[in-house]
């Protein structure tokens, strides 16, 4: 065998151009759209019982604390969400449905590393924030709004503050279709082009799961409507990589 015959098949080559065909084949899968990575039949059905496991047990989500305060979320969402807030650094996270108010301290405190100057506009119909209104955080990013999410005023009010700003929705306040598709249509003009609404709760209606305190249309039917409705917006579905969501189709991101 001939010296250039033993260079072309030295191990060390050989270990280069299996490593190279390696790294190769991970960035074609990377860039494989995460829509085309389909669960199949039976892994679908494996997230979709651990879902309805996780909701009807008592001591999941509902015991979820932040900073000590009640904080009705699931973590994978949450993890999600961080992502968008940092991907996009908005100036305003207008949030409905407060409860204990533990979802906006998860957001102000991101928001605080990304957009020092930013704040969370929170809305509920009821005041349940005798808790964390003392915390320091809560007085410094937060400011709250009593009433309902849909009435003109607040809307009003909320429009007055974001206009001309970089703004993020996230709803989870009244989950009927009817009352969703009023907030869609009432803040979804609020948004920029590649900012995000976050629509949560679309698993509820036998998505995978059933509320039990009401029946009828939700979220997921909501979302739909106003998709069809208004092109502005497409479902990320990206943002459910993490398998496990509340929000199946609600990562809604302005496309134009």
């Amino acid at each position: 065998m001939s010296d250039r015959a033993r260079k072309v098949i030295n191990p060390i080559n050989a270990i280069a151009v299996v490593v190279l065909l390696i790294l190769v084949g991970c960035l074609h899968y990377e860039h494989i759209p995460v829509q085309e990575k389909r669960l199949t039949a039976r892994e679908q059905a494996v997230v979709d019982n651990f879902h309805k496991l996780w909701q009807k047990n008592q001591k999941t989500w509902r015991e979820n604390k932040w900073l000590g305060v009640q904080t009705l979320q699931n973590p994978m969402d949450i993890w999600i969400t961080q992502e968008i807030i940092v991907e996009t650094k908005p100036d305003f996270i207008v949030e409905t449905g407060t409860f204990y108010g533990g979802s906006a301290l998860v957001w102000a405190t991101i928001l605080q590393q990304v957009n020092p100057n930013g704040r969370v506009i929170t809305v509920d119909i009821e005041d349940h924030t005798q808790e964390v209104k003392e915390l320091p955080l809560w007085k410094e990013k937060v400011d709250f709004i009593v009433g309902s999410s849909v009435a003109p005023e607040v809307v009003g009010a909320v429009r007055k503050r974001v206009e001309g700003k970089k703004v993020m929705i996230i709803f989870d306040s009244d989950h009927h279709k009817d009352h969703v598709l009023k907030e869609l249509f009432a803040y979804s003009p609020f948004v920029q082009v590649g900012g995000y609404i976050i629509v949560q709760d679309t698993s509820l209606s036998g998505h995978p799961v059933h509320q039990v305190t009401w029946s009828g249309p939700g979220p997921m039917e909501a979302v739909e409507e106003f998709l069809a409705l208004d092109k502005h917006f497409e479902p990320d579905q990206g943002k459910e990589r993490l398998l496990f969501t509340f929000c199946p189709r609600g990562f809604l991101k302005r496309v134009n």
